[in-house]
C-alpha cells in the first residue's frame, strides 16, 4: 500500500444516418483503476484490470495519478484531472483521503484491486448500468431516452467523453518505487472530457476531434462523482 494510506478503507431525438451501428441493449459495467507507475503497490492491481479488460462485459480504464511523482518518477500517463477525478470519488464515498491502487465500479463502491475475485464479485452483484442506451458514431453520440425516471432529472447527469489505450503498454521505469521494474498498463486513460448534462430525454451530441487511435468510451454519471448510469465504448 502506498504512503499516502495504507489502510484499504478509510431535445427532441436525433436519427443517426443507417451506416450507424445499432445500440446495445446494455452497456457494460465500468471499472476505473486510480494507479501509479510510482507506487510498488499498484502491478497486481493493474495486472487485475488487464485480466478485467479482456471481457466484453466491461469497461476497464486506467487512470494515472500524479501525486507519487514526487517519488522521483513522473507518471507517463498521469494528469491533474485524473487525480482530481479521484478526489472527487473520495468525496462521494466518503473516503478520508485517496489512495493507490483503488478500483471503483460503476462509481458506487470502491475495492483496493489485488483481490481479482473479490472485483469480479463486486461487478456481478451490481450489473451492467443501463439507464439508457448509447450509440457511438464516427463524430456523434447519441444518448435514448431514460428507462426508467431518473433520480438526476432536475440537475442532470454529467456525460463524460474518454479516450484510452486501446491495448496494454510496456512501461519501463526508471526510478522511484519501481525503479528497474517494466510494468504493463492496460487501457490507459488519455483524455477525459466533460460534454455536457443529460436530463432524461434521448439527444444527439457531436464529439470533439481526437486521435483516431485511441478508443472512445462515454459516461453517463451522476453529478460530482456519483453513480455511472450508462456506458459505451468502440
Amino acid at each position: 500500500m502506498s504512503i499516502l494510506r495504507r489502510s484499504f478503507r478509510f431535445l427532441p431525438a436525433a436519427i443517426f444516418c443507417l451506416t450507424m451501428p445499432p445500440a446495445a441493449e446494455a452497456g457494460p459495467a465500468v471499472v476505473e483503476l486510480f494507479t501509479s507507475q510510482g507506487c510498488s503497490s499498484c502491478p497486481p492491481a493493474d495486472a487485475n484490470l488487464g485480466k478485467l479488460a479482456r471481457r466484453t462485459d466491461v469497461l476497464a480504464l486506467s487512470f494515472g495519478v500524479t501525486y507519487w511523482d514526487y517519488l522521483g518518477w513522473q507518471d507517463t500517463f498521469g494528469k491533474p484531472e485524473f487525480t482530481e477525478r479521484q478526489h472527487g470519488y473520495a468525496r462521494a464515498l466518503g473516503n478520508n483521503s485517496v489512495y493507490t491502487p483503488q478500483m471503483v465500479v460503476n462509481g458506487r463502491t470502491d475495492l483496493v484491486g489485488h483481490d481479482l475475485g473479490e472485483v469480479e464479485a463486486e461487478i456481478a452483484a451490481q450489473g451492467a448500468p443501463d439507464a439508457a442506451a448509447i450509440t457511438l458514431g464516427p463524430d456523434k453520440v447519441a444518448i435514448g431516452a431514460a428507462r426508467e425516471p431518473v433520480s438526476t432529472a432536475e440537475i442532470g447527469a454529467e456525460i463524460w467523453l474518454v479516450r484510452y489505450e486501446p491495448g496494454p503498454i510496456e512501461i519501463p521505469v526508471a526510478r522511484g518505487e519501481n525503479g528497474g521494474r517494466e510494468l504493463t498498463i492496460t487501457h490507459a486513460v488519455r483524455e477525459l472530457t466533460r460534454l455536457g448534462i443529460w436530463q432524461g430525454a434521448a439527444m444527439e451530441m457531436t464529439l470533439p476531434a481526437g486521435d483516431p487511435a485511441l478508443k472512445r468510451a462515454i459516461l453517463i454519471q451522476g453529478a460530482a462523482n456519483g453513480a455511472i448510469l450508462a456506458a459505451a465504448t468502440d
